[in-house]
């Protein structure tokens, strides 16, 4: 048995509406119910999705103050007023800025830019900024992507002379800003179609407003602060991606040019995760450790070799954070292993002094993908008492909402349901830690704090080809929202498993079912390769890609989890690896070694012994002998059967005892000795020694050896023999010799215990020991199977 990382939440569709989809739009039936599942459930929502279009922008000002905002900007243009755009030091918020100063540039303005120093000003609007451009003669400020909770910071920038507009899409708190006028999609009392557009999507709309069009030549920028920024790819969004990643093939902006260079994509077929993994972090690097000034210069210059320098150095410096990351990361882990286990602690909440709190929310997303609870990390300033961190969540846990049930601990905080940033005194941390608590325990339950996978379709190899991943394609971009579609397939073989990569943490393998094949892989899988057996029957989860190789084009699927539903047997009979084997379970607290014969104990006791000297080790072992007053630990999940039982009953009650099991580790079977455990004498064997000593009535002991040899014997198996007759009294026994009784009364062999028990041993080590894998697995199962719970 291999258990799921996580839960696999199947969608269902309406078969009704999938026929209509597929005959309405042209589609194939598996296509038309991915879309079903997307909640694009008529025909005309099905084309609108498939076929992106600049046409299909809803109105900017449909946007609650956009007419008012739009009056305000071009009366400060044509007046000559100095204009300043204020932004944000995170990608959504220079890519913002950025379309923002390209806008201005455009429309002849008298403008400049500010970005808050993260590590001095912290995040959005702040009085000091402000006091500062309104007296360097600015008049009019404009947010992007930040301000919809600075109710203070406008009211002073107003009292300074300055009209303020805001423009957001973040959370609204309870209060917003008496701005001069307030753009937010999320805003009370605003009727705009769509609320989840990105801080540079409001830009974006804002842009479209003043030009009297969509401003396409930007919708690049547009693309990556929306798609770093996490929002759902769907409606506007989806627009802003498709045709955002198109232009990005092929833009103009110097700046973005240098940059996918720098990344090694100048010759690859843009995508989402490209902007994700590599060209969004390069722009949020400069931010995270310095300020943003560097990333906005890049995708704002107009020489490209400024633009080169720029963009090396983004590069460097998402290196430098990279390590940083890792770095942290690693502490983190550890401070929250040490100091607050998840099993106790629902929220995460770690601290600690000279964390960079630039990379704070990135080190908060690892913890919750190791952990899989809500976190929140927080850099610790000594000298100003403050702890300023970020927060990442896990679904149905409402990160924003939790927050501000604490917000009288919470000087500063905004965000997302999953995602959010504060600043708080330090004394506040514990009693934060301990709030989010009782939070979480009011609205999680135990299953919550697993993670799900949503599964699109149920499928099988059969119906999987080229064709179909093609198909696939016509849903990209993929992200929030839109996830890349999932598929499950049940009831398939692994097999040439092997691991790859410089450090061989990712698992390649073979699907098989029925004679048709399919490639796989699993990235940081590689620990798999060592829990599949080989007749194991997989489900797994994944994704559809095509892998291209040397012009071939075939179906992959990207392994994101996988489960066997059955009892396995792992067959490490004879190993000469037997120690370094036993090494790699033994400390798994779902592990039991069972040892069945006394003489196994003391060379594992000794290998214990070493192995605890190594590290500090947990393994132990349990002597069964079939007693009845043996008991299988409830945690045993897994039986590492050290050595070969000698009777079925020993087996039995072992596996009686052990109903929970998911695993069997067959590591019995001693290489240097061969198969001296299934040797048992024929009927013709023990009439011939018999014979012999009516030939030579006493036997003495001493010549035990000559006569094994000369019957053809070994030695043990001799005096095996020797035993039975004793037992059945043809012979009696001196202490020199073995005298033959010379009127016995006739009985059969098997009327012998000694007789019964050793033949019952061979049988088991045959069955044991000779088996293939696959028949000692079929025993095993059977035996289980068939015994009495």
């Amino acid at each position: 048995m291999l258990k799921a990382r996580t839960r696999w939440q199947v969608a269902s569709y309406d078969e009704a509406i999938t026929s209509e989809l597929a005959q309405a739009c042209g589609i194939s039936p598996l296509l038309a119910r991915l879309l079903a599942i997307r909640g694009l459930d008529t025909p005309e929502r099905a084309k609108a999705f498939l076929h992106v279009s600049e046409e299909q922008f809803h109105s900017p000002y449909l946007l609650d103050g956009m007419e008012k905002a739009v009056l305000r900007i071009r009366q400060a243009i044509e007046r000559g007023e100095a204009i300043c755009i204020y932004g944000d030091y995170d990608a959504d918020g220079v890519s913002s800025t950025s379309l923002m100063v390209h806008l201005m540039r455009e429309l002849g303005a008298n403008f400049d830019y500010y970005i808050p120093n993260r590590f001095k000003e912290g995040y959005g609007l702040n009085n000091e900024a402000l006091t500062h451009l309104a007296q360097s003669g600015v008049k009019l400020v404009i947010t992007v992507d930040t301000g919809i909770s600075a109710v203070e910071q406008v009211e002073h920038g107003q009292q300074l002379g300055m009209d303020i507009i805001v423009t957001d899409h973040h959370e609204p708190p309870a209060v917003i800003p008496d701005a001069y006028a307030v753009i937010n999609p999320k805003k009370p009392g605003c009727t705009y179609p769509f609320d989840m557009l990105a801080g540079v999507g409001v830009a974006f709309k804002l842009a479209h407003a003043l030009l009297e069009k969509p401003p396409m030549h930007l919708i690049d920028l547009a693309a990556i602060g929306t798609i770093a920024d996490l929002v759902p790819l769907v409606d506007e969004n989806r627009i802003f991606a498709a045709l955002g990643l198109r232009r990005l093939h092929a833009t103009r902006n110097i700046g973005l040019k240098s940059l996918i260079r720098v990344c090694g994509l100048e010759e690859t077929e843009l995508s989402a995760g490209h902007v994700g993994f590599a060209i969004g972090p390069r722009i949020n690097a400069s931010g995270r450790l310095e300020t943003a000034e560097a990333a906005v210069k890049l995708l704002t210059a107009t020489d490209p070799a400024e633009a080169d320098r720029y963009a090396q150095e983004l590069d460097q410096l998402n290196q430098e954070r990279q390590e940083l990351v890792a770095q942290m990361a690693e502490e983190a882990i550890a401070m929250v292993e040490r100091e607050f286990p998840p099993e106790t602690n629902p929220v995460l909440v770690v601290a600690q002094e000279g964390w960079n709190v630039g990379v704070v929310g990135i080190v908060a997303s690892r913890l919750v993908e190791t952990f899989y609870r809500p976190t929140i990390v927080l850099g610790i300033d000594r000298e100003k008492g403050i702890a300023k961190g970020s927060a990442r969540s896990i679904v149905g846990f409402d990160m924003y909402e939790a927050l501000t049930a604490c917000k009288d601990l919470l000087p500063h905080y905004g965000g997302h349901v999953m995602a959010a940033g504060m600043t708080l005194p330090i004394e506040n941390v514990d009693l934060l830690r301990e709030r989010l608590k009782q939070v979480a325990n009011e609205c999680l339950k135990p299953e919550d704090y697993v993670p799900i996978t949503k599964v699109d379709l149920a499928t099988t190899i059969d119906e999987i080809g080229l064709d179909l991943a093609e198909q696939l394609e016509a849903l990209a971009p993929f992200g929030m929202g839109n996830t890349t579609p999932i598929l499950l397939i049940d009831e398939v073989a692994a097999t040439d498993i092997r691991k790859i990569g410089r450090d061989e943490n990712h698992l390649k393998c073979t699907l098989a079912n029925g004679g048709k094949n399919l490639d796989a892989i699993g990235f940081k899988l590689a620990h798999l390769g060592d829990q599949v057996t080989p007749k194991a029957k997989l489900a797994v989860v994944g994704e559809l890609s095509v892998n291209e190789w040397n012009g071939r084009r075939k179906p992959q699927v990207i392994i994101r989890d996988a489960s066997i539903p059955h009892l396995q047997v792992f067959d490490w009979r004879g190993s000469r690896e037997k120690r370094a084997k036993w090494r790699q379970l033994a400390r798994e607290k779902q592990a039991l070694t069972v040892v069945f014969h006394e003489e196994s104990i003391p060379g594992l006791d000794e290998l214990m012994r070493k192995d605890a000297e190594g590290e500090a080790g947990r393994a132990s072992y349990l002597h069964w002998r079939g007693e009845g007053h043996e008991r299988v630990p409830q945690e045993c999940r897994w039986l590492i059967l050290y050595d070969m039982p000698r009777r079925r009953a020993a087996l039995s009650s072992l596996l009686a005892a052990s109903p929970q099991l998911e695993r069997i580790y067959c590591m019995f079977g001693d290489p240097e000795h061969g198969l001296d455990q299934i040797q048992f004498p024929r009927q013709e064997q023990f009439k011939q020694l018999y014979q012999f000593m009516r030939q030579y009535p006493a036997i003495k002991k001493i010549h035990l050896d000559a006569l094994a040899k000369r019957q053809q014997l070994k030695p043990d198996i001799l005096k095996r023999m020797l035993a039975v007759f004793l037992e059945l009294s043809f012979i009696t026994e001196t202490e020199t010799d073995y005298v033959l009784n010379p009127q016995p009364a006739k009985s059969a062999l098997d009327r012998s215990t000694y007789f019964q028990s050793w033949q019952e041993e061979a049988e088991m080590a045959t069955e044991l020991l000779l088996s293939s894998h696959e028949s000692l697995t079929h025993y095993l199962t059977t035996w289980m199977a068939t015994t009495p719970s």
